[in-house]
């Protein structure tokens, strides 16, 4: 099996009532149910935004230095995402498809280059 990411920028978003945001909620949970059902979720977050950003830290001198909020030059922030453990890129395609459609904006998918690692034992494990 293949990890893959599927996710979408906060900046494809338009514009959502308080409603229509709970609703799109949960279109989405709903697929992500489905994904655990069919055993090919590894984990999924969402809600991402500008408000949401810590901080942003890049290497100067060879020193992490920590600046809040997003790194200010960034246009797009990620706002949300599932990564799943499929067999091929139809199997990403269609998941990225019922997320697509269930929240009605564009979704990306980018396949993992191998197997990741993992925080506890059995999770992305093979």
């Amino acid at each position: 099996m293949t990890e893959y990411l599927i996710t979408f920028n906060d900046e494809w978003v338009p514009a959502h009532t308080a409603e229509e945001i709970r609703a799109k909620g949960v279109a989405g949970r709903a697929v992500i149910a489905e994904m655990r059902a069919a055993d090919v979720l590894i984990f999924s977050n969402g809600g991402l935004d500008r408000s949401t950003a810590v901080c942003s830290v890049e290497s100067v001198d060879g020193r992490p230095v920590f600046t809040d909020g997003p790194y200010v030059e960034t246009k797009e922030h990620l706002g949300g995402f599932a990564v799943v453990d499929v067999p091929d890129d139809e199997t990403a395609r269609y998941w990225a498809g019922r997320l697509a459609t269930a929240l009605d904006w564009p979704q990306e998918v980018h396949r993992f280059r191998g197997p990741g690692e993992a925080r506890r034992s059995g999770s992305g494990e093979r």
